[in-house]
Parts: C-alpha cells; sequence; structure tokens
C-alpha cells in the first residue's frame, strides 16, 4: 500500500465502527503512557514509532482491526523505549478490565450500604450522603491503580510492602494543610461567587470562619489546620469589645468610662460572643459532613498570643470545649476540632506571663483529653525552629508536619536573614512502608535487607514524582480559597491558572509503621527491649530521604504513620505472605510508627524516654502519649505535660472517656453505668493522634483491629 493512500485506511473499533486511521491518536497515547513511567519522549522519538506503523500499514491490505495497531505501536516502542513499551502495554486493555472494575465497586457498594464501612472514623457511614461518597470513593480508588500506578507498584500495594494512603481522592487533590485563614478573612474575599466582606465582630468572624473550613476542608483530604487561631481571632474581638464600649456609653449618655464599668461591660460581652461563636463552630464541625461524606478533621492551634484579646480566646476556647455539648446533664465533649495548646516554657511555666491559660489546658484535658500539647521551647526540630525564627510548625490533622520552606531560598536559607514560612503550605500525600514485610522478603530471596529497602523506597519516591508532576496540571478553580483567595502560600491565582507554582512548597510523606515489629522480627526482642536495628533502619532511612531530596529538589518528609485500619491490614498482608510469626503477625494489628507496644507494662516515664530515641527521625510526622492511669490528678497530668515539653515533644493526653445516654453519669473507662445499669454508653478513646467514638449507641465506628488494640492498652 502507498503512502498516498494511506490516509483511505480505516481502522475497526472493537464496537465494529469504523473510523480514519489518525496519526496524531498514536502519540497522544504513547505521551500518556511516558507520562507514567515518568519519561518525556522527544518529538524524534514519537515519529520514530508513528513511522514504524505507517510502514506496517503499507505492508498490509485493507482496513485494521484496533488491536493490530495496537500491537504494531507497541512492538515500536519496544525499539524506542521498552520502558514506554510496557506502560503502554498495561494501560492499552484497560477496557476489559472496567469489567472487573465496576464488579469490585458494585461489591463494595453493597457492602457499605448494608453492612456500613469502618476504614475512617470520621465517617458515619449509616448517612445515606456519607453511603454515596464512599461508593465514588471505591470508583476513584480503582480508576487511581489502574490509570496512575504500575503492575510493580500495584502488585506491591496489594502484597502489602507498600501502602498509598488515600486512592480514593489522590487524583483529586492534596493532603493535610495549615490554612491561611487570617489572610483569607483580612479585606474580604469571594466564595461561591458570593463576595464575603471582611468580619466586623467576633461573631460574624466564627461564622464565617466555619464557613470556609466546611468549604475548603471538603476540597482536599486529610487534616485541615487552622494554626495559631488566637492570633487570627485577636482583632476581630477588639472590633467587638470596642462597639460594646460605645454602645454602653452610648446607653449611658457618656463620653468617657470614669468607673471602668463601660470596660467590664465590654468585656464579658466580647468574652460571651466568642464562648457562642466557638460553640457554633464545635456545632458545624460535629454535625454537618463535608462533600466528601466526612466530618473534616480540623485543628486549631494556640496559646502563645499575648495580646489580652488573644488570651481570651485561648481561655474561652478551653473552657467552652471543656463544658462540652448537649443537653444539661447529658454533656459530653465534641470531637472536632482537635485543639493542640502551644507551649512555651518562658510563657507558660509558673510565673510566667500566659501560665494561667496552661492551667486553664490543663483542666480541659483532665476533662476532655484535648488539648494536645506542642512544645516550642524544648528540644528537637520544632523547637529550633520557633527559638530560631519565631515561628511555629503547627501540626496537620493528628501528627504531620511541614519541612521548612525559606521565603526567598526556597529549600535551602538564601542567607542568615531568611526565614521560613509553614503558614499557608499542604502535603500532597503519604505512603507508607511495611518494614516487617521488607525484611521477610529479603530473607526469603537472601538478599541484603537494605536493597530491597532501597527498591520500595524508589518505587514510593516515583509515586510522589508522578504524584506532583500530575497535580500540577490542575487548575486554581479545583479549590479556590486556597488557591485563589490566598488560603495557601502563593495561593493568589486566577481559576484557569495551574497549580505548579504552588505545589513548589508542599510536601509528600514516606510512612512508616510497624517499627516494633520490625526489631521482634529481626532479633524477638521488641523496642522496649532492644531497638538497636530500628534506630540503625530510621537513620538509614532518613539518610536516604535526604539524598531524594537534594537530587529532586522536593521537600520529603519522614511521617510516623498513625494506621487506623491499616493496622489490621498490615497483619492479614503479612500472614499471607508469611504466615504467623510470635511478636510479628501474632496479634490482630501491628504498632503504630515508633510507638512502644500498647500491651507493654511499661510507666509513662519509661515510655517517654524509650520513645525519645526516635522523635528525630520522624520529623514529617509525629506524637507522643502516655496512658494516664485512672486516679491521675491535675498536678500529675502537669507533671507528664512538662516533661513531654522538656524534651520537645508533641504530646497528647490519653484517657478513656464514657457517658451514659440512659441517666448521663459521667466515668473514665466504664462499659456499663455503675448508676443505673445502662449499657447504652457513648465512649471516647484515643485514635493514634487525635479521638474518635469507640462506642455509640451500642455500635462503633471503629474496625476490629482498632478496637481490639484498645482493649489491650496499658502504657498507651
Amino acid at each position: 500500500m502507498s503512502s498516498s493512500t494511506i490516509t483511505d485506511v480505516k481502522i475497526i473499533k472493537r464496537n465494529g465502527n469504523k473510523e480514519d486511521f489518525n496519526p496524531e491518536k498514536i502519540k497522544v497515547a504513547i505521551r500518556k503512557s511516558a507520562e507514567r513511567v515518568m519519561i518525556t519522549l522527544t518529538p524524534e522519538a514519537e515519529e520514530e514509532v508513528v513511522k514504524i506503523v505507517l510502514d506496517y500499514i503499507e505492508t498490509g491490505t485493507g482496513d485494521l482491526e484496533v488491536a493490530q495497531i495496537h500491537n504494531c505501536v507497541e512492538a515500536a516502542l519496544e525499539q524506542v523505549n521498552p520502558l514506554v513499551a510496557k506502560s503502554y502495554r498495561e494501560y492499552r486493555n484497560y477496557k476489559k478490565d472496567f469489567v472487573h472494575i465496576l464488579d469490585k465497586v458494585y461489591q463494595k457498594a453493597q457492602a457499605i450500604n448494608y453492612i456500613g464501612d469502618k476504614e475512617n472514623s470520621n465517617t458515619d457511614s449509616a448517612l445515606v450522603a456519607t453511603q454515596r461518597s464512599l461508593t465514588y470513593g471505591a470508583l476513584n480508588k480503582e480508576l487511581y491503580k489502574k490509570f496512575f500506578l504500575t503492575k510493580e507498584e500495584i502488585e506491591a500495594c496489594e502484597d502489602g510492602y507498600i501502602y498509598i494512603h488515600d486512592m480514593s481522592a489522590r487524583r483529586d487533590t492534596m493532603n493535610c494543610c495549615l490554612c491561611d485563614i487570617g489572610s483569607v478573612l483580612k479585606d474580604g474575599f469571594e466564595m461561591g461567587n458570593i463576595w464575603y466582606n471582611e468580619p466586623k465582630t467576633l461573631e460574624t468572624a466564627f461564622a464565617v470562619l466555619g464557613d470556609v473550613v466546611i468549604h475548603t476542608a471538603a476540597m482536599q483530604y486529610g487534616g485541615f489546620t487552622v494554626p495559631e487561631i488566637d492570633t487570627i481571632l485577636a482583632p476581630y474581638a477588639k472590633k467587638s469589645y470596642d462597639k460594646y464600649f460605645k454602645e454602653y456609653l452610648s446607653i449611658r449618655g457618656e463620653k468617657e468610662d470614669k468607673d471602668g464599668k463601660a470596660s467590664e461591660y465590654a468585656w464579658q460581652k466580647t468574652t460571651r460572643e466568642c464562648e457562642q461563636g466557638y460553640q457554633g463552630v464545635e456545632y458545624k464541625l460535629n454535625t454537618i459532613g463535608s462533600s466528601r461524606g466526612d466530618y473534616p478533621f480540623v485543628t486549631f492551634t494556640f496559646g502563645i498570643e499575648q495580646d489580652p484579646f488573644g488570651q481570651m480566646i485561648t481561655k474561652t476556647i478551653l473552657n467552652t470545649h471543656r463544658k462540652g455539648q448537649g443537653k444539661p446533664g447529658f454533656r459530653k465533649p465534641t470531637l472536632f476540632p482537635k485543639l493542640v495548646f502551644l507551649y512555651d516554657k518562658d510563657l507558660h511555666k509558673k510565673g510566667k506571663p500566659l501560665a494561667e491559660s496552661f492551667d486553664t489546658a490543663l483542666k480541659c484535658s483532665a476533662k476532655t483529653m484535648y488539648p494536645d500539647y506542642l512544645s516550642l521551647t524544648g528540644e528537637g526540630y520544632v523547637s529550633e525552629i520557633y527559638k530560631k525564627y519565631h515561628r511555629v510548625i503547627s501540626p496537620m490533622g493528628c501528627r504531620a508536619f511541614l519541612s521548612p520552606w525559606y521565603e526567598r531560598g526556597g529549600m535551602t536559607p538564601a542567607d542568615s536573614k531568611d526565614k521560613p514560612v509553614f503558614i499557608g503550605r499542604f502535603n500532597i500525600g503519604a505512603i507508607s512502608l511495611n518494614l516487617p514485610m521488607i525484611l521477610a522478603k529479603a530473607r526469603e530471596e537472601q538478599k541484603d535487607f537494605h536493597e530491597v529497602l532501597d527498591y520500595y523506597l524508589e518505587m514510593i519516591r516515583k509515586v510522589h514524582l508522578r504524584t506532583y508532576q500530575y497535580l500540577g496540571k490542575r487548575k486554581a478553580s479545583i479549590n479556590p480559597i486556597a488557591f485563589c483567595e490566598g488560603g495557601f502560600y502563593g495561593g493568589h491565582l486566577k481559576p484557569n491558572e495551574a497549580i505548579e507554582p504552588v505545589l513548589e512548597s508542599a510536601t509528600a510523606s514516606f510512612g512508616i509503621t510497624a517499627l516494633n515489629e520490625l526489631q521482634e522480627l529481626y532479633n524477638g526482642k521488641s523496642i522496649v527491649e532492644d531497638g538497636e536495628f530500628a534506630l540503625e533502619t530510621m537513620k538509614y532511612i532518613n539518610q536516604k530521604i535526604t539524598e531524594f531530596k537534594e537530587e529532586d529538589h522536593r521537600l520529603y518528609a519522614i511521617y510516623g504513620t498513625p494506621a487506623e485500619s491499616l493496622c489490621g491490614l498490615q497483619v492479614e498482608q503479612f500472614r499471607k505472605k508469611y504466615g504467623v510469626v510470635e511478636g510479628v503477625s501474632s496479634r490482630e494489628y501491628v504498632s503504630n510508627s515508633f510507638h512502644c507496644g500498647v500491651w507493654e507494662d511499661i510507666t509513662g516515664i519509661q515510655k517517654q524516654d524509650l520513645e525519645a530515641r526516635f522523635w528525630d527521625l520522624f520529623n514529617g510526622g509525629k506524637i507522643q502519649y502516655v496512658r494516664y492511669n485512672l486516679n491521675y490528678n491535675e498536678k500529675a497530668m502537669r507533671t507528664y505535660i512538662e516533661r513531654a515539653m522538656e524534651k520537645g515533644f508533641y504530646e497528647g493526653v490519653n484517657l478513656s472517656l464514657a457517658y451514659c445516654n440512659n441517666c448521663g453519669h459521667e466515668e473514665l473507662d466504664m462499659d456499663v453505668c455503675p448508676k443505673c445499669g445502662s449499657d447504652d454508653l457513648v465512649k471516647i478513646d484515643r485514635m493514634n493522634g487525635y479521638l474518635s467514638y469507640s462506642r455509640v449507641h451500642g455500635d462503633t465506628r471503629l474496625n476490629h483491629a482498632k478496637m481490639v488494640e484498645i482493649s489491650e492498652r496499658k502504657s498507651m
């Protein structure tokens, strides 16, 4: 067949229809295949593939089946770039796989609708809206695996060597963030094509803040933190105070506050406004599900603002949260927002300017477990940044922290005056290693552990790089508050602009689970008994990630994975490949990140010291907590927390709260009400770095493995 007649060739599609042969379609297809493996084909390479296909067509007679063209393209790519050929081969059969994909989604949807789903304790799968979202998420997860991951990556996930978190969402958007709410509120903003003026009172500021959080948190997945909320809201409290002050003088017909009554009146009214405003936010965050189908995982950090209005906001939030929500006699604390108290020993120790705020926080923790406490003046990464630059690295979600990004120098400071920025930045997702699985594989295949570990570290690295590349092409309109209205650092783009420039300062996390089980598999000892191999492994991983950062110019971080449903899944995966190994897969769950086993009979002091060894090796995400005995009083709690603050920890208080729905009785760690005999209880337990309902109206929002873990807790 001559080249002059190639345009007459018809391609017979799978449905029997015919269409003209179009060489440009080949170029589009092979570009997509190349992108999946992080390769950019040159125009010459693309032309070479097309030429080979054209040569094949010329040798034939008549019309061609689409499968013949596919085979020819694949053969041509083998000559040009075998890796792209492999990607093309895996991608081309997607229509055949759709039957299996839809069948899996249908089965998942049926299970969601009639059994429920407990992978994420922030979701209530009994609700229709949540069921719809979970069903969509199941489909999105399958599409992500099919069109974003390579065959090797899928196999690594299914076998259990790595775990890609939030596959149902990461095709669309980014992960945890420190949203710059203060920047958004200042001078007004647009949301949903409606212009919001800057609030003129504290009450309005709380209301608008709640709207922004509900709206914007739905555009991402993971934790949504409002950092230093006391500093953000202090100016609006001052506006309310001034309004009430003038109102009082006007009523009395006076021009000056000679007896201090106007000031007293204005302060009381502003404090009441703060209390009601924060109550309203708690109601919103715990009753209004986002469009993702979950309750937004929102965190407020506060505690170091020395302005009187900032101090008032701190103490009012804590006092209001301590009282709980509900009808009289049946009040209980809410789960959201997660509260984090920023601790500076020069501000909060006895006799210091904000000592009263810290005392108020302790009273709140003794009653509700929140707030958690972040040390700004102890040892380690977060404290050193604060002491050097007076910049706070607030946690995102339950434990994630950002790496520094400097205002002028980027990954490294331009000079001694360059400062890091954290507010307004975010993470693009976490992928976790299953270290016991990797050690077991190395032993089975008689390979060096580091060789196998390197293979999976490189695999995660490639997925992260493709994620940066993929998300960078998304438009700012996907999250207008973040990318157009200043919620994110550099987020003043036009709706149709790509978000790639804003991703420059984003982090990507390498997660670590089951460090204790890694040590157990290595020599039969826990990290309480030994821990040296676990330490060596984490030092090695830190060294590798530092190399990756320098080579890729990306802010990779090492994350102590909290592992909610993953704690049970990893046991199942290990057993399937390597059986039941005592201390490794003999329980129903694996340990979270670098924590000692919850079953260990050790004191809180011992636990703090043992986990301190790993603290600086997990700067991308970490938290420390101990289980407080039932008879612990506020004084003992203060001792533990102040000790943790000296060590530079991010410390969580761990109790087991229980409330009787029948008579309102409250008691720690009860399963049956001793007052009325009812077993209709609400129980709140710590789910890793955050709180969740372990029991509500006879059921639980937690998965089986996590419930077993909770039942075996001694030191956590």
